[in-house]
C-alpha cells in the first residue's frame, strides 16, 4: 500500500518547519514530500510529486492559497492554514476543505488529521462542494468587515525564533533601530516599526500612547496625570511606566 503524501505551502519557513514537526508527531505514516514558499511553487511541486494532501497558507506571494487551490482542482485534499480566524467561520461549513489557525493548536490539528484519514479512504474529492467552499472563502476575504488584525508577532529570542501571541503583548516600544515587544513571558526585539504595527493591531485592544509606544489596554492598571496634559500608565504585573503624550491623551479621558 502506497504511503499518504503531503505538500506544505507557507511563505514563513518557521511555520513550515513547525507544521512538519507536528505532522510527524501526530501522523507518523504521512510522508511530507516537499515544501512550497508561494503559490507558483505549489503548482510546480504538485506536478512533481502529486501529493494526496496539500496544506495551503491563504496569504502567499504570487498566487494566493485560493487561486492555487482552484488550479489544483479535485486532485488533492486541501487544508487551509491562516492567521486570520474570521476567514474560517462560514467558508468551510461544507466540509470539503478544512482549516488550521496559526499558531497551530495540536488538538485542532489532530481533529483535522482524523477527518483527512476518513476522506482518504475513498480518495475522491467532492469538486462541487470544494468549489462552493472556495467561492465562499474568496467572498469572505473580500469583505471590508473581515479586516484581519495581527494575531502573532515573530521575534528572535536568543538563538531561536518565537511566535508571540498578540493578546499576550503588554506593550510595544521603539528603541533606536529596533522595536521592543514586551509580553507575558519576556521581551524581544524586532525590526518592524511602530507605524507598521499600529496599522495592523486591533484598535479596540491596542492604542498608541506616544510616538514610540503602543499599549495593550487590558494591561493598563491606572493612569497618573502629569504636567502639560501628559500622563504615565501603570501596568498590571509590570514595573515599567509608559508615557502618554498630549496627542494621545484622549484615549484615556475616562480613566
Amino acid at each position: 500500500m502506497q504511503p499518504i503524501t503531503a505538500l506544505i505551502a507557507d511563505d514563513e519557513p518557521l511555520l513550515r518547519q513547525h507544521l512538519r514537526a507536528q505532522l510527524q508527531h501526530l501522523w507518523p505514516a504521512l510522508h511530507v514530500v516537499d515544501e512550497a514558499r508561494n503559490g507558483r511553487e505549489v503548482l510546480e511541486l504538485f506536478e512533481a510529486h502529486h501529493p494526496d494532501v496539500v496544506f495551503l497558507d491563504i496569504h502567499m506571494p504570487g498566487l494566493n492559497g485560493i487561486e492555487a487551490a482552484r488550479a489544483l482542482a479535485r486532485r488533492a485534499h486541501l487544508v487551509f492554514v491562516t492567521a486570520f480566524e474570521q476567514y474560517a467561520i462560514q467558508a468551510f461549513e461544507q466540509g470539503a476543505i478544512d482549516y488550521l489557525v496559526k499558531p497551530l493548536d495540536p488538538v485542532r490539528l489532530a481533529d483535522t488529521i482524523e477527518r483527512l484519514q476518513q476522506r482518504l479512504v475513498c480518495r475522491e474529492v467532492d469538486h462541487a462542494a470544494l468549489e462552493l467552499a472556495l467561492g465562499r472563502l474568496a467572498q469572505t476575504m473580500g469583505k471590508p468587515s473581515t479586516r484581519a488584525w495581527l494575531q502573532w508577532i515573530k521575534a528572535s529570542v536568543g538563538s531561536s525564533v518565537r511566535l508571540i501571541p498578540v493578546d499576550q503583548v503588554a506593550f510595544i516600544r521603539a528603541e533606536e533601530k529596533y522595536t521592543l515587544v514586551a509580553w507575558d513571558e519576556g521581551e524581544a526585539l524586532i525590526r518592524r516599526s511602530i507605524r507598521e504595527l499600529a496599522e495592523e493591531l486591533d484598535p479596540t485592544h491596542f492604542v498608541q500612547t506616544h510616538r514610540s509606544v503602543i499599549v495593550n489596554l487590558k494591561y493598563v492598571r491606572e493612569m497618573v496625570r502629569g504636567m502639560n496634559e501628559t500622563a504615565e500608565l501603570h501596568l498590571h504585573g509590570r514595573s515599567e511606566l509608559l508615557p502618554v503624550s498630549r496627542s494621545y491623551l484622549h484615549h484615556f479621558r475616562q480613566m
